[in-house]
C-alpha cells in the first residue's frame, strides 16, 4: 500500500512529489518534477518521453520497470504520473545531460570507486562507516557498540549462509522471529515504533537496545551451530530460542530498573548532527 501520493520532497525550493511504498520499503518519485528541477526545461513530459524513447532503443531494461501512481497535479487533481524508485532515478539521471545533473553523476562515480576499493580493501568499510558515524553526530561508545553488532550480525548471516537459509525472504522471515522474540515487535512494527521508514532501525537504537539485539543475534548463531538445524522451520525455532532468550534479559532489566527497554527514539535523538542530502541505504542489516 502507498502511503500518502502528496508527500512532497524540496529541491532547490522546487517541488518533487513523493510515495512511500509500505510492502516494497522504498519512496518513488515523479520522475518529470526531477527532470524539471534538473534541466529546466519548460516541457518536462515531452523531455521525459523523448527519453524513454531513447532508453527504449538502447535496450535498456529500466523502461520496463517505470511504474504510474496518481500524484497531486498542480491543480489539485490526481492524475496518474510516471515514478521510479531510488536506484531507477539515479540511473535516469545518469542519462541526463545538464549541470545540475552533474553532482550526482560525481557522487555515483565516487561510490562507485569506493566499493570497487572496500572489495580490495574490506579494512576501509570500517574506517569509513566510522567516519560516517562521527559526521552525524553519534557518541564514540554508541559507534563501538554499533560496529560491534555489524560483526555479530555477520557471523549470524554467515551461520544462516552455511545452513542453506537463502538472502532476502528467508533472513527477513528469521530476523523477525529474533525482534518478536526479544522486543514483542516485528522489523516493521519496530521501525512504525520509532517513526523510520527505510532508515536502519540498527541505526536508531540505544546502546542498550543494540546490546540485547546482539545477545540475540550471538546466542542464535550458537545455538544453530550447536544444533545444526537442517530445515527453514527449525532455523526458525533456533531464531525464536535465540530471541527469548535477549527477552528474558530485557524483562529482567524492566523489572529491575522499572523502566521499558525498548524507545521510541532513533537517531534524531541519538545524534546531534542531521546531515546528507543523499543517504545511503543499508538493506543488507535489516534482512
Amino acid at each position: 500500500m502507498m502511503d500518502e501520493n502528496n508527500k512532497i520532497q524540496l529541491f532547490e525550493d522546487k517541488r518533487i512529489r513523493t510515495a512511500w511504498d509500505d510492502e516494497g520499503e522504498e519512496w518513488y518519485f515523479s520522475v518529470i518534477d526531477v527532470i524539471g528541477v534538473l534541466t529546466d526545461s519548460k516541457e518536462p513530459r515531452r523531455y521525459w518521453s523523448d527519453l524513454k524513447a531513447k532508453l527504449k532503443d538502447e535496450g535498456n531494461q529500466l523502461y520496463d520497470k517505470i511504474v504510474q501512481l496518481k500524484m497531486t497535479a498542480k491543480d489539485g487533481k490526481k492524475r496518474l504520473t510516471d515514478v521510479a524508485n531510488t536506484e531507477e532515478l539515479l540511473r535516469i539521471i545518469q542519462s541526463i545531460p545538464s549541470p545540475k545533473a552533474e553532482p550526482f553523476k560525481m557522487w555515483l562515480a565516487q561510490v562507485g570507486r569506493e566499493r570497487i576499493e572496500e572489495t580490495i580493501d574490506p579494512e576501509l568499510t570500517i574506517d569509513r562507516a566510522l567516519a560516517t558515524y562521527l559526521q552525524k553526530g553519534y557518541s564514540r561508545e554508541w559507534i563501538n557498540q554499533r560496529l560491534q553488532a555489524i560483526q555479530v550480525r555477520k557471523e549470524l548471516t554467515d551461520e544462516w549462509d552455511n545452513r542453506g537459509v537463502k538472502q532476502g525472504l528467508e533472513y527477513a522471515i528469521l530476523t523477525d522471529e529474533i525482534y518478536r522474540a526479544w522486543s514483542g515487535m516485528s522489523t516493521r512494527q519496530y521501525k512504525d515504533y520509532k517513526g523510520l521508514k527505510k532508515e536502519n532501525l540498527r541505526d536508531n537504537m540505544s546502546t542498550l537496545e543494540l546490546v540485547l539485539n546482539m545477545l540475540a543475534e550471538a546466542t542464535t548463531t550458537e545455538i544453530s551451530k550447536t544444533t545444526e538445524p537442517e530445515s527453514f522451520e527449525e532455523n526458525k525455532n533456533v531464531a525464536k530460542r535465540g530471541g527469548q532468550i535477549a527477552g528474558n534479559a530485557r524483562k529482567e532489566i524492566e523489572k529491575d530498573t522499572g523502566k521499558p527497554v525498548i524507545t521510541n527514539k532513533n537517531a534524531l535523538d541519538f545524534s546531534g548532527i542531521i546531515s546528507g542530502v543523499i543517504e545511503e541505504l543499508k538493506d543488507e542489516d535489516d534482512q
